[in-house]
C-alpha cells in the first residue's frame, strides 16, 4: 500500500478514535444539547470524509474496502455544504451505527488487510 494510503487512513482511524472518545458515556440528549461535542463530532465527520474522498482519487482499490464510502463523503459536504440542515439524530445513529463497522475496516486496512 502506498504510503499516502496509508497516511489517509490514519487520518480516518484518528478522527473515529476521537468522535468515539468525544462521545464515551453520552447520550443523545448529551449530544444534542452540547453544541461544543456536536462541533467536535461534525469536523471529525468531515476529515473522515475529506481523507476518504482523497484516498478514493489516489488509490481507488484501498478506497474500494470501505463500506459505504460515496455516502461517507456525500456526508462530509452535508456537513460542510448544508450545515444549516444537519440533523443531530441522523449524526447520532451514524455515530452508534456506521462509525463502529468504519472503525473495523480502517484498522484491518492499516493491519495489512489490503496489502497488494
Amino acid at each position: 500500500m502506498r504510503l499516502e494510503s496509508k497516511t489517509l487512513l490514519e487520518d480516518i482511524r484518528q478522527a473515529g478514535e476521537l468522535i468515539a472518545c468525544f462521545v464515551e458515556g453520552k447520550e443523545f440528549a448529551d449530544y444534542a444539547s452540547d453544541p461544543l461535542l456536536r462541533s467536535g463530532v461534525e469536523r471529525q465527520f468531515e476529515i473522515i470524509g475529506e481523507a476518504l474522498n482523497r484516498l478514493s482519487r489516489l488509490d481507488p482499490v484501498v478506497a474500494g474496502r470501505i463500506s459505504h464510502g460515496a455516502r461517507i463523503i456525500s456526508f462530509r459536504n452535508i456537513l460542510i455544504h448544508g450545515y444549516a440542515h444537519v440533523d443531530d439524530e441522523v449524526v447520532w445513529d451514524i455515530i452508534e451505527t456506521h462509525l463502529p463497522v468504519l472503525r473495523r475496516e480502517v484498522c484491518a486496512l492499516l493491519e495489512g488487510g489490503a496489502e497488494r
